[in-house]
């Protein structure tokens, strides 16, 4: 019996991906179904899909189904149309570590059938992205377990962006703790940023938390501060995209500032992902390529006019990296790492 979520699926006999199109929540709840490399690619770029896990998930499921549905005649045509197709996925967004690395394990689970035929080729796609979505299910339920450890009942919990069930498979990473928390009677207040310019706080962590019966209210970005200032939060859990090796860590626009805000006030500030967003081979967050998007998404994409003059140019950047000093920090699977984190990051990469 396959571990499935309703998220991400395959259907007509693993010729089809079927995805909650998370760019239309919280107002439409509707699916999407895939076939071909163009619109998976579009489905990742467009945002249809999104949070780092997911998107592991999505490309190793992607690359299955194009397998799938391939005419290539042989295994060793299949595995060079299966690198063709990962390079492709992983130019859509070049942030995420999950993308290239879920896609480089299904290109190497592949290759490693090849001998044996074409149908193993395809057998062992299929394994490897079953693997990856049932590794991440037991990863974020021990990422919830390790941040909820550092919670009591009652605590306020400040996040941005989103890093839930649907960023994820179950649970999520930044928000899991207090949906695991909830389900056994604790009652956490959780203050989500709208995360502008994207709106996935609003859009998505609202949506997800309120789902779950967790008590949480909506504040735009620059009031962070303020909730701070005034006591509300205990903790700030965020999420991440990759973590450098000196444990820099690239999350949504607005996440640094959050890091730097909570250091003011002396408010613990945690990062919570997967081990397979830990990238050794990045030494810090200088050398993580930053994802730069449409500037429409700033002056109109959520008004019915233009909010700023057509002639001023917009800068989008859709990641920033919060430095490893600020971090008190970060929540894996496999524990919680502390500073230094060259140090740390490099011993959990060995266990």
């Amino acid at each position: 019996m396959r571990n499935t979520i309703d998220h991400i699926r395959l259907e007509d006999g693993d010729r089809s991906l079927v995805i909650l199109d998370q760019s239309l929540l919280p107002g439409k709840k509707e699916y999407v179904k895939l076939t071909g490399a163009p619109e998976m690619f579009r489905a990742i770029q467009t945002l249809q899909v999104r949070g780092a896990p997911a998107i592991g998930i999505f490309t190793g499921f992607a690359l299955y189904v194009l397998a799938r549905r391939s005419d290539a005649a042989d295994a060793e045509a299949l595995c060079r149309e299966a690198e063709r197709n990962a390079d492709y996925l992983v130019s859509s967004r070049p942030t995420a570590v999950n993308l290239s690395w879920a896609a480089r394990r299904i290109v190497r689970a592949a290759r490693s059938a090849a001998p044996e035929g074409r149908e193993a080729v395809l057998s062992k796609m299929q394994e490897e992205s079953q693997a990856i979505l049932d590794e991440d299910i037991a990863m974020c339920t021990a990422i919830s377990e390790y941040g909820l450890s550092l919670l009591s009942d009652g605590c306020g919990v400040l996040t941005h962006c989103n890093a839930g069930p649907i960023a994820t498979s179950r649970y999520g990473t930044a928000i899991g703790p207090m949906i695991l928390g909830r389900e056994r009677g604790y009652q956490f207040h959780v203050y989500a940023d709208e995360t502008r310019p994207l709106l996935q706080g609003a859009r998505l962590t609202c949506w997800e938390l309120s789902n779950a019966g967790v008590d949480v209210t909506l504040i735009c970005d620059n009031m962070a501060s303020m909730v701070m200032k005034q006591g509300k939060v205990q903790f700030c859990f965020v999420g991440c995209d990759r973590i450098a090796a000196n444990g820099d860590t690239a999350n949504k626009i607005g996440t640094s500032g959050v890091a730097i805000l909570a250091n003011y006030y002396k408010i613990p500030f945690f990062v919570l992902g997967p081990s397979s967003t830990v990238d050794l081979a990045t030494p810090d967050g200088s050398a993580i390529r930053i994802e730069l998007r449409d500037g429409e998404e700033i002056r109109s994409k959520w008004y019915k006019e233009p909010m700023a003059p057509e002639c001023v140019p917009c800068y989008n950047p859709a990641f920033d990296v919060t430095d490893h000093r600020l971090i008190s920090g970060i929540i894996t699977e496999k524990g919680i790492c502390r500073p230094p984190y060259s140090e740390s990051l490099r011993r959990l990469s060995r266990e």
